[in-house]
């Protein structure tokens, strides 16, 4: 074994104080295992840009306290260098949640004893609580960073620990590499008991404090109540939190208004286990499965889900057949702007300078519907980090009107109260929307079509290609790389105008690869290919999963609102055609 595992391994017995992660080291080595002692040891658990995530488990390249204390000690020296007068006079603040995931109530008490020793007033749940109610602590109780212990929508074997700032966004470029230097840099962890750091006021319980007007807050972002308070029973929802964060605040919100909600029973208690969900994520069909059988069983109209640390939200509506469908990422999110921009023209509130921000991978449905109603909508990097800092600008500069956010993968944000996704808040409004489109005598999803008519046809599939460990890392590099080398003039069939690489921060037509336009986006490893017809397809590795994302957005005009069927079925016959054509691409 290479010196410098066999030293990485020697270290993190020495300073791991969880018996259950050193033992399994332990019994690696005796049983020889160095195959598995190399993937958890050649290479520190990456601290990114969206902090720390990976498998539960004992090493370097895993989740466990080691880990967790040396990210919170890198944080805690690179914050306090960062407000240096606040840290003189001990006055630095930081806000701390956790998820469902074993051992996340564990390691968030160990990041906040850490912080507490470092100086911290630390705010802490008692128990789990939504990330969106995180980044709302943040900026309610005027904190200088924040963590929230999670692993969002992986699998049970994975945990995670996602990084703050004192706006309430994910960090960003710069601190996000400042911090990765301070937690590389770690020499000693300063730490206190829960007692001491409890008898010194330093540690304080939040629960009451935030939970309150955090309800509030997604209340007033209802604005037809009377409507509501006369249509609600009329609605009757199935809802399941994939055994997450979510219940407490959506069952509270919805039940406030007059809903009828029924929550999955076997589904609404927290388990880290995801029993009856392997892949808790509301993005995938198979996760809604029970809800779906449950909404069938109860003669619901809407299916709602929220991810284990509901941030993420996602729906179902019966269609015209009387079977549920499941409304994507693209399409829901196009709803809320739609139905968000009417609502304030009708209210006559809709700000002229009103910005609406969609992720580059998201489709721009979006973009017609905000043109539609004068307002812009304008793109970012994918990530709520940067969809909020659309938002932070626009409150520093007053540059535009930040009104909504959104990305395909179910992430919704509504406004600048908060600085990330948020589940709740989306299954609020999602309630709202319905009663206000059932009460003009159409679904959801005749919604929809109307915009199709109004827009054209966006539709959309996205495709994960999964590659695990350190050969996962270098085949995913190697994909990127042959990808910016081919000279790519067309994909199924469509020509393609335009390619832009993000890494470069340069695109350029194929064929004419010489003649670059620099893009005003910060760097990151993505490429778009832009086909004649209006499609877009985009490739990026995920910066949480190890995994490769191709995202196929397909568009296609609507002439006749008489043939729409029929365009939508020719529509999904061209991304079957286009995910052949990527496949083939990267010879998967």
């Amino acid at each position: 074994m290479q010196e410098e595992i066999t030293q990485a391994i020697q270290t993190y017995l020495n300073e791991e104080t969880k018996d259950i992660f050193r033992t399994e080291v332990e019994e690696l080595i005796k049983n020889n295992n160095t195959d598995e002692l190399y993937d958890r040891f050649y290479r520190n658990l990456e601290f990114g840009t969206a902090g720390l995530r990976g498998i539960i488990g004992g090493g370097t390249n895993r989740m466990n306290n080691y880990v967790v204390k040396r990210a919170t000690q890198g944080m805690a020296n690179y914050v306090i260098k960062a407000f240096p007068e606040q840290a003189k006079k001990g006055e630095l603040r930081v806000a701390i949640a956790y998820d469902c995931r074993n051992f996340s109530k564990e390691f968030a008490l160990a990041a906040a004893l850490i912080f507490v020793a470092n100086g911290f007033t630390c705010y802490l749940f008692s128990d789990l609580r939504p990330t969106p109610e995180l980044s709302y602590a943040i900026r309610t109780l005027s904190c200088h960073t924040g963590v929230v212990v999670t692993a969002s929508h992986n699998p049970k074997q994975y945990n995670g620990y996602k990084a703050y700032w004192a706006d309430g966004a994910q960090i960003t470029p710069p601190h996000d590499e400042g911090i990765i230097k301070e937690v590389l840099a770690v020499q000693k962890i300063h730490e206190i008991s829960e007692k001491e750091a409890r008898d010194s006021g330093k540690l304080q319980i939040i629960d009451d404090r935030i939970d309150i007007p955090f309800w509030e807050l997604v209340k007033s972002k209802i604005t037809r109540k009377d409507l509501i308070l006369k249509k609600a029973r009329e609605i009757k929802i199935v809802y399941t939190p994939l055994h997450g964060t979510g219940a407490l605040h959506v069952e509270k919100v919805l039940a406030d208004f007059g809903f009828s909600v029924i929550t999955v029973p076997e589904q609404r208690e927290p388990d880290g286990n995801f029993p009856t969900a392997s892949y808790p994520n509301p993005e995938e069909k198979a996760a809604l499965t029970m809800a779906i059988e449950l909404a069938e069983k109860e003669g619901a109209d809407i299916v709602m889900a929220t991810d284990p640390d509901s941030d993420r939200f996602a729906a179902a509506v019966r269609n015209k057949q009387g079977l549920m469908q499941i409304i994507t990422g693209n399409q829901i999110g196009a709803l809320y702007a739609d139905y968000l921009c009417l609502t304030a023209q009708e209210q006559k509130r809709l700000p002229k300078d009103g910005l609406i921000v969609r992720s580059i991978v998201t489709s721009n449905l979006v973009d017609h519907i905000a043109e539609s109603y004068g307002i812009k909508a304008v793109e970012c990097l994918t990530g709520f980090k940067w969809i909020c800092g659309v938002a932070e600008t626009c409150e520093k500069t007053g540059l535009g009107t930040y009104m909504y956010g959104f990305e395909e993968s179910y992430g919704y944000n509504f406004g600048p109260e908060l600085r990330d996704k948020d589940g709740i808040t989306a299954a609020a409004l999602c309630a709202e929307m319905a009663i206000y489109w059932n009460d003009k005598g159409i679904s959801l999803l005749d919604r929809l079509d109307e915009l199709f008519i109004t827009h054209g046809v966006f539709t959309e599939k996205t495709i994960s290609k999964v590659f695990e460990g350190a050969s996962g890392v270098k085949t995913m590099q190697s994909m990127m790389q042959k990808l910016r080398t081919q000279s790519i003039t067309e994909i199924a069939g469509f020509r393609v105008k335009k390619i832009r690489d993000i890494q470069t921060s340069v695109e350029y037509s194929p064929e004419h690869k010489e003649k670059t336009t620099k893009i005003d986006l910060p760097k990151s490893n993505v490429l778009q290919y832009f086909l004649e017809g209006g499609s877009i397809l985009c490739v990026r590795p995920s910066g949480t999963e190890p995994k490769i994302k191709i995202y196929i957005l397909h568009q296609k005009p609507c002439v006749d609102a008489g043939k729409l069927e029929h365009i939508k079925k020719q529509a999904h016959d061209e991304i079957d055609r286009f995910e052949k054509a990527i496949n083939d691409i990267l010879k998967v």
